[in-house]
């Protein structure tokens, strides 16, 4: 895995958590903490990482995966705002994930091996497939919600199959919020 995954990480727990939490994660997790943009490191070393955030803050290691994809990709995106031109919504976002965005990220990141991903629409819903060796679908999940909060698009994720689960693969599913009306006041007579 690239070390820009692990800037980001960085990022989001000293942002969040601070520079001391940091270096109890590294030390928790047995790592140097020294990573650069370019470096390739092992995705062992990411999932030491998100244990040890987990045990700090009293959660599941899904859910810091989770936090760290969806605090990252407004991180991400600051990073390189050219990959997010023209992109306006999150179903543009993640239908350029394979055509636009990644194809980028291996130019900037020679040897990188990104996910892939097949898009598809499901009536209102949004079905996303998620394809890579390193199985870790919750930083997708990440993402995509770290994407809905930059579109400012109320949505919610949940995985109609799973790796983790035993499944052949892995499909997300996007749901938008409906727009909820407000109960009108009784009218008096």
């Amino acid at each position: 895995m690239k070390g820009i995954i692990f800037d980001v990480a960085a990022e989001v727990v000293r942002e969040d958590y601070g520079e001391a939490t940091w270096d109890q994660l590294l030390d928790a997790a047995g790592s140097d903490g020294v990573y650069t943009a370019l470096g390739s490191y092992s995705d062992a070393e990411l999932l030491a990482l998100v244990h040890a955030a987990a045990q700090e803050l009293g959660t599941s290691d899904e859910e810091a995966m989770v936090l760290v994809g969806r605090r990252g990709f407004p991180i991400l995106a600051g990073r390189y705002p050219s990959l997010m031109t023209g992109i306006d919504d999150v179903t543009g976002c993640l239908s350029a994930l394979n055509t636009i965005i990644h194809p980028e990220v291996l130019k900037l990141y020679p040897g990188a091996t990104p996910p892939s991903f097949e898009v598809a629409t499901d009536g209102d819903d949004l079905p996303l497939r998620y394809l890579s060796q390193r199985q870790m679908c919750r930083l997708a999940e990440g993402l995509a919600l770290g994407s809905a909060d930059w579109f400012d698009e109320p949505v919610s994720v949940t995985h109609d199959s799973c790796r983790e689960a035993g499944d052949d693969s892995c499909v997300l599913r996007l749901r938008w919020a409906k727009e909820v009306v407000a109960p009108r006041a009784p009218v008096s007579r």
